[in-house]
């Protein structure tokens, strides 16, 4: 297939901020779309061999259309993959790639920011100021909002591919102790679909959910890790215990989560993900946030630092090129 001949569409560019994407247009036949509908994917396919996606819904409907006729590659601009309905693209000899690990120190560095926010209450002690709080103390300071130290405590994390490593590195140089999950579910002794011994390095699910003062979410979502965090799991952890997720939002039970922090089931949770994205002004998280001071949630930028976004277009484009060359590389199917 020739460069010159290759046409190659980007369905939500504006995903990437104001990331260029001038070696794209320069190198293929490239259209450029900042956003896609799902009524607009069908028609915006055609007629291409390479589509470019981060979020836009590539489903059986869209594959099986005959607009998807001349599509070779579908090329995920992330590290997850579950937008796109692998089966039938199987089927219809679509190859899928997609960017693992352009994300792992942006992501990481963002999951102890949230960490650090639980612990240490910087935000809610700056907005304190604002509010004048602080200029009516009788005292030197203010001790509104109880604060933790991180040194000495447990990490738990749930997911240990290139963000969870990173994760543990860091929270290493605070102190902490890090327990990596054996698996992404209750009730099994070994990692989803394996009836393999747990690795020495990893511990129970279940035992990372009783002892660790902090929970951190780093999976990917699967049939097996949906609603991973629910009743039974949050009847697990410490009262004092935070959760972290910066994987994806289905992982957790979001009714079951709120019902948990409003009643001081557990201490805190900070979510950058939740179920639906971006959410309607009156989805439960959106109004529990504002509802409870013990609940953060960040609208899904924890992979978004510039170096970030930049890493994760080179790598769209070298998946490109080598699919291109006949040498396919990142490939999920």
């Amino acid at each position: 297939m020739s460069h010159q001949r290759t046409r190659v569409v980007f369905l939500d560019a504006a995903t990437y901020g104001d990331v260029s994407l001038k070696r794209f247009t320069e190198c293929w036949d490239c259209t450029v779309h900042q956003v896609t509908t799902s009524n607009e994917t069908i028609a915006r396919i055609a007629g291409h061999s390479v589509v470019v996606t981060n979020k836009v819904v590539i489903d059986g409907t869209v594959l099986n259309a005959p607009e998807a006729r001349e599509l070779k590659l579908i090329a995920v601009a992330a590290t997850g993959t579950d937008i796109i309905d692998r089966e039938q693209a199987a089927k219809r000899g679509i190859k899928i790639c997609n960017v693992p690990g352009y994300a792992a120190q942006s992501v990481a560095q963002f999951t102890m920011a949230l960490i650090l926010e639980l612990a240490t209450r910087v935000g809610k002690y700056g907005e304190a100021v604002k509010a004048g709080e602080w200029q009516k103390s009788p005292v030197f300071s203010l001790l509104t909002y109880p604060t933790i130290e991180l040194n000495g405590k447990k990490l738990g994390i749930v997911g240990y591919g290139n963000i969870g490593q990173t994760v543990a590195k860091m929270s290493r140089g605070f102190g902490m102790e890090v327990l990596i999950s054996a698996r992404g579910e209750l009730g099994r002794t070994a990692r989803p679909g394996s009836e393999s011994p747990i690795p020495r390095d990893r511990v129970p699910l279940e035992q990372v959910l009783r002892e660790a003062d902090v929970i951190t979410l780093h999976c990917p979502l699967t049939p097996e890790t949906r609603n991973l965090i629910n009743p039974q799991s949050l009847s697990l952890m410490k009262p004092t215990a935070f959760l972290i997720n910066t994987a994806r939002g289905a992982l957790i039970d979001e009714t079951a989560l709120v019902e948990a922090l409003r009643n001081k089931r557990i201490a805190g949770a900070a979510l950058d993900v939740i179920s639906k994205e971006p959410p309607s002004a009156d989805h439960p998280m959106v109004l529990a946030a504002k509802e409870l001071d013990n609940l953060i949630v960040t609208p899904h930028t924890a992979w978004s630092a510039r170096e970030a976004r930049e890493r994760l277009l080179r790598e769209v484009e070298e998946n490109i090129l080598a699919f291109l060359r006949g040498e396919p590389r990142n490939l999920v199917n």
